[in-house]
């Protein structure tokens, strides 16, 4: 079964310096419906005017993926890690026990477009850990590229959940993604036009794959992410 979650039934509000979109319960938007899937809770599409950010706030007991689109975002951390995190690249932070951090726009001039994507971690009071990492488009393009997972197999970065991260730029191409039994997925178009088993998606939307054997992604000008999820 698949089932749609259109861009537009998303919690939105646009702060000037921040437009977002959360596709579950986060915040100020609370939805009972959608309070996540599986061990995914979070998934906020977020456009930062230039200059602007989030200030220095803590975070525990979650694993945090960004997943940069366009621009460049500064990160800095209590655990005294910091970068700029481009299209490309991916961070995972992993709050634990506890961790402050600030996500600024790198740039005074252009916004900055991401994906902030928290994942319930597989315990509490692990310790805090940071990780970026770069993924070449041409390792996207045509392909489903593990970019996160809990074995870091494959060059991803390591989240500590059963949970699998998958990245793919597909333009006229297909690609297909087989469940292990008892498996579940969440596909989130991030950009462009898609089909997932024949259901048409278009950018923002989301759809989660329940009791499928396999989805076949097929995308025009498209950028997708899947989920692989216990």
């Amino acid at each position: 079964m698949i089932t749609i979650r259109k861009s537009n039934e998303r919690g939105h509000f646009d702060h000037g310096w921040l437009n977002t979109f959360h596709t579950f319960s986060f915040a100020d938007y609370f939805d009972p419906k959608n309070m996540g899937f599986r061990d995914l809770r979070v998934i906020n599409e977020d456009t930062v005017a230039p200059g602007g950010g989030f200030g220095t706030h803590g975070h525990r007991d979650m694993e945090i993926v960004t997943y940069v689109l366009e621009g460049a975002l500064a990160h800095r951390d209590s655990m005294g890690s910091g970068g700029v995190i481009r299209p490309g690249e991916v961070q995972r932070m992993s709050a634990g026990t506890g961790v402050r951090h600030s996500e600024v726009n790198a740039s005074d001039k252009e916004p900055v477009h991401l994906l902030q994507i928290w994942i319930l971690p597989e315990r509490n009071g692990i310790s805090p850990s940071y990780e970026q990492k770069r993924f070449e488009a041409a390792d996207r393009r045509g392909k489903l590229r593990l970019i996160a997972s809990p074995d870091a197999r494959n060059g991803a970065v390591k989240v500590h959940q059963d949970v699998e991260i998958y990245s793919s730029l597909l333009d006229d191409q297909t690609v297909t993604h087989t469940f292990k039994p008892g498996r579940s997925g969440w596909i989130q178009v991030a950009r462009g036009e898609a089909e997932v088993n024949g259901q048409k998606l278009s950018a923002g939307d989301g759809a989660a794959v329940s009791d499928e054997k396999a989805v076949e992604i097929s995308g025009r000008g498209a950028e997708v992410l899947l989920f692989d999820l216990n």
